[in-house]
């Protein structure tokens, strides 16, 4: 069996244990004020190439709800796709707050200028909310990448209508090396107001760091971290991983490897006659499956539905990780050929 569920199910990667376990028994500082996480920032601020107030949080869905509910007012909501993880998959941690999502049209999962501009028309005066945040994520949750064209014009229209533009990047490594990509973090530091940078997914225990590029939104954000419960009284351990990871390249070399690991099962997949719902060049892969075909894999891998047709066929979620073992990747390939 090859696990395909998701790409965090492993613990983490061994040299980030290591730094853990270095400091096991050294005293830091709380809640991100230690010296690793320090060094973190600076890592990262390295990459972006421009000022920013870089903070580390447990989970994505805590990174999420920190920033909308720091970026709007009372009356004020956020705009997503209907894919759009703040809709689908915080359990309404959004809503909760008190703060509508408004779902805009897209393309394969992402969020286009007209979809942002027919929403913001339709909201036109004080009997419904305002909008006022884009959320976009990176990698999408079907897999797609932004490209610097896509990104410019929502930028663009985010600024014709007084709109902060936010980017959810648990997949953030996966977009950064896809080879669709034509991005840097200094390119997101340039179109983005705020985004978020993913550990949990990409090799780390767990952490996310929020990035945020606009100073109208840094001003008291770590009261909003310890109000909404994202202050981890031990931050160190976010500190130390995200130090490893941006070190010398470590994190992009681990997205890359889930990258590889999923292009090769989607040529595999191509190559044994299972149509895609899409064409992917992330760790997300998306085949459609006969009942028998389904049957067939449920002997061989973990993964998950994502849509049931109306023809009877299934679509599934492949998911490949930073800990994907190639060797499995080629003996599921090959029993994939043999059925």
């Amino acid at each position: 069996m090859i696990s395909l569920v998701n790409d965090y199910s492993e613990g983490a990667h061994p040299r980030l244990l290591e730094k853990i376990q270095a400091l096991n028994l050294q005293a830091h500082g709380g809640y991100g004020l230690d010296t690793y996480s320090e060094e973190a920032r600076a890592l990262i601020q390295r990459e972006l190439g421009v000022p920013a107030a870089i903070h580390f949080v447990v989970g994505g869905t805590q990174a999420n709800l920190t920033f909308l509910s720091a970026a709007l007012r009372p009356h004020e909501a956020v705009i997503s796709v209907a894919s759009g993880h703040i809709n689908v998959h915080e359990t309404g941690a959004i809503e909760a707050t008190g703060h509508k999502v408004l779902v805009a049209e897209g393309v394969a999962g992402k969020l286009t200028p007209q979809g942002i501009r027919k929403v913001v028309l339709q909201h036109e005066d004080e009997h419904m909310v305002q909008p006022r945040v884009v959320y976009i994520s990176n990698a999408t949750e079907l897999g797609g990448v932004y490209t610097k064209e896509e990104l410019k014009h929502l930028r663009a229209v985010c600024e014709e209508y007084g709109l902060w533009l936010y980017m959810d990047g648990a997949r953030l490594g996966n977009a950064l090396c896809s080879e669709e990509n034509d991005c840097t973090l200094r390119d997101y530091a340039q179109y983005m107001d705020a985004f978020t940078i993913g550990g949990t997914k990409n090799g780390a225990l767990m952490g996310e760091a929020i990035v945020l590029l606009h100073p109208a939104i840094q001003k008291d954000f770590r009261f909003l971290i310890k109000q909404k419960g994202g202050m981890l009284a031990k931050g160190f351990l976010l500190g130390a991983q995200f130090g490893e990871l941006f070190r010398d390249g470590l994190y992009f070399q681990l997205a890359l490897h889930a990258n590889k690991m999923a292009m090769k099962l989607q040529k595999g997949l191509l190559d044994a006659g299972i149509p895609l719902w899409m064409y992917s060049t992330t760790n997300l892969l998306f085949p459609i499956l006969t009942p028998a075909q389904l049957t067939w894999l449920e002997q061989h891998a973990t993964f998950s539905i994502w849509e049931r047709r109306d023809d009877d066929r299934v679509t599934v979620r492949l998911v490949t990780s930073w800990a994907t073992d190639e060797t499995k990747v080629d003996a599921f390939l090959t029993a994939l050929q043999q059925r």
